[in-house]
């Protein structure tokens, strides 16, 4: 089994469709068809069932994709890291992103890290929570930033980052007579809300805050980008969600934000990590994470996904 067959198959499982796999392999379908058909012959199981109507993964194509996917990450972090070598650096961090971190607040970060850490890499890659948690658990990334809570065995989470959670309206709205908007008034109003599926630690920290009123939430889009929620808030489709600092960023004149009444409600971003020793230049990334001017005062505190070493059974 060579790399090629691997490429070949992605295309069609992500695709599930074999002239569509084909243009993006730039390749006709048919070779297609005959890469597919002896990558079947060699593992002795079929990957694909295929009617005149659709194609769909086998239970056994299924794992294959799953596999596949993991060797081309290892591929690509084994290109990544002799690129680096060529290029100078004698270390490198893989760093995931999710659920959306600050611009300026990962510039500043990254700007402290090739002044104090010149040789050492940074690789970034923005994936979802369960990726990241995924990728974390099987070394495919060092550390991650995420808004997510979930539980995930072996893993460390430390909170760094706390931005206000916002209201975002259209310029011209009758909420903005409000200084901070009623979670009761939310309800009365259709909503754009991110897709749980892309912004999963968000949408669980959103979700909390809305909880009382779920049940009446009139929610008129999900979408995959804060972009395109921006968009839809100022073309009055509804009101949307953000932290401050990121909406900030985007300084859209036709948005405008309002914090919710009550208490300030804050994000939470997290510093993810596997729940083992890290190595030289991973703590001195995690302490310049977590000096107290990047923390902006508050106090970090390490907490287990779900439970550290000394607390398992």
């Amino acid at each position: 089994m060579e790399l090629r067959h691997l490429r070949c198959f992605v295309a069609v499982a992500e695709e599930l469709h074999f002239a569509r796999a084909a243009a993006r392999l730039h390749i006709e379908q048919s070779p297609l068809s005959r890469i597919i058909k002896d990558l079947e012959y060699r593992l002795g199981v079929q990957l694909f069932e295929r009617t005149t109507r659709r194609t769909r993964l086998t239970w056994a194509g299924t794992v294959l994709l799953e596999e596949a996917q993991r060797i081309f990450a290892v591929v690509d972090q084994a290109r990544a890291s002799v690129q680096g070598a060529a290029a100078g650096y004698r270390g490198r961090l893989r760093v995931a992103l999710s659920d959306g971190v600050p611009q300026s607040r990962l510039a500043a970060l990254l700007a402290q890290c090739r002044e104090e850490d010149p040789d050492v890499e940074i690789c970034l890659s923005e994936v979802s929570s369960s990726a990241q948690a995924k990728g974390l658990q099987e070394d495919l990334f060092d550390v991650g930033f995420a808004q997510t809570m979930s539980q995930t065995e072996g893993l460390l989470a430390v909170p760094v980052w706390f931005d206000s959670l916002v209201v975002t309206l259209p310029a011209r709205h009758q909420l903005l007579a409000h200084r901070k908007i009623p979670l009761e008034e939310v309800t009365r109003h259709p909503l754009v809300l991110c897709d749980p599926r892309v912004c999963e630690g968000f949408w669980q920290q959103l979700q909390a805050v809305l909880k009382p009123i779920e049940t009446r939430l009139i929610i008129a889009e999900r979408v995959p980008t804060l972009d395109l929620m921006m968009a839809l808030v100022a073309a009055g489709y509804g009101l949307g969600f953000s932290s401050l600092a990121r909406i900030t960023e985007l300084s859209n004149p036709d948005v405008v934000t309002r914090p919710l009444a009550g208490n300030p409600t804050l994000l939470t971003t997290f510093l993810v990590r596997r729940d083992v020793e890290p190595s030289e230049q991973l703590a001195r990334f995690i302490s310049r994470v977590t000096r107290p001017d990047n923390l902006e005062n508050h106090d970090p505190l390490e907490v287990p996904l779900i439970h550290s070493r000394e607390n398992r059974p």
